[in-house]
């Protein structure tokens, strides 16, 4: 029987790769295909921790303490849930709660109206549509303290141009700051002049994605303006609608520069009767007036709190009109 002798080893040849080299190829593909998303995507989340975590985790804490400028040796000492229970019953911040959501329901609901009328038509063929579309953007890049700057002289009392208008039709002058639904209605009408140009930008990107056809089959059927804006424009913009009522309210529960700029005296009370103080104006007066940097915390963790519950409502009333459409 014939012997079969082994295969002889050949020296490794001195260039020769080695294998710990050609994994390195490997390696650095597998982490591109898994790593190098998170790295991109890295810067967000660290300025997130540093701005918005670390922020709302230390408010939280000083909601849990007693931390007065004005009480010596109230450095942070620990409270438990006596801040929340003391905001149930001061009625301040119960007055600043109603003066906000009153406020968002006057400037929201016309504003949002406005908007996707707005939005309709500019999504018709007509001259001039791109200016068109940068002119109503203008009044949101204006300065908001020069908005309402001017927005407190035209509701002046004595020498304002809206009262002045009232005067001319033989009707009274009115006391803007001074009453309460006159101011509401006021900051409403600010609001709607700054944030209802913007709304209509984003509904009419919304209308990008609407074929033409249903229009033009609607203008077959001779239907009106207003009869192709209730039924293809309003149905097309369900989910932005949807979206808009939620950063409103967000926009609405944080508003202060504008009720503080109405203000002649520029004070975060809101009027001598706190007729329009709002939330954030009352976290405010409660931190820089008043030096109650705990209690300024609590009042602070309740807009947030609100803020959930408001976008979660919304979230289930969309569900629900989804569901049912």
């Amino acid at each position: 029987m014939a012997v079969i002798a082994p295969a002889p080893v050949l020296p490794e040849r001195p260039d020769a790769v080695p294998e710990k080299v050609k994994r390195w190829p490997g390696l650095r593909h597998r982490f591109d295909l898994s790593g190098t998303p998170y790295l991109y995507i890295a810067p967000f989340f660290v300025v997130f921790a540093a701005f918005g975590l670390f922020p709302l985790l230390y408010t939280g804490w000083m909601a849990i303490t007693q931390w007065n400028r004005d009480i010596p040796g109230s450095d942070q000492t620990f409270v438990g849930l006596g801040n929340f229970a003391r905001l149930l019953h001061d009625e301040y911040f119960w007055n600043a709660l109603r003066n906000t959501a009153v406020i968002g329901v006057l400037s929201t609901v016309p504003q949002l109206l406005f908007a996707m009328w707005i939005a309709h038509l500019l999504h018709r063929r007509m001259r001039a549509r791109t200016l068109l579309r940068m002119g109503v953007l203008l009044p949101n890049i204006t300065s908001v303290a020069a908005v309402g700057v001017i927005f407190a002289q035209l509701f002046g009392r004595d020498v304002g141009v809206i009262n002045w208008v009232l005067s001319l039709v033989g009707l009274g002058k009115v006391d803007w700051q001074g009453g309460t639904w006159q101011s509401w209605l006021a900051l409403a009408v600010i609001l709607t002049w700054r944030w209802t140009g913007y709304n209509a930008l984003i509904y009419l990107a919304a209308l990008q994605a609407v074929s033409d056809d249903l229009y033009e089959a609607a203008d077959l059927d001779g239907a009106g303006q207003f009869r192709k804006f209730w039924t293809i424009t309003v149905p097309a913009l369900r989910p932005t609608i949807i979206f808009t009522v939620i950063m409103s309210t967000i926009g609405t529960i944080q508003l202060f520069t504008e009720p503080l700029m109405f203000n002649p005296g520029m004070s975060p009370t809101g009027g001598d009767s706190r007729q329009f103080q709002t939330l954030a104006m009352y976290v405010y007066e409660q931190f820089w007036t008043h030096g109650k940097y705990s209690y300024a915390a609590t009042v602070s963790w309740a807009m947030f709190m609100i803020i959930v519950l408001a976008v979660g409502g919304n979230y289930l009333l969309s569900r629900r009109i989804r569901s049912s459409a």
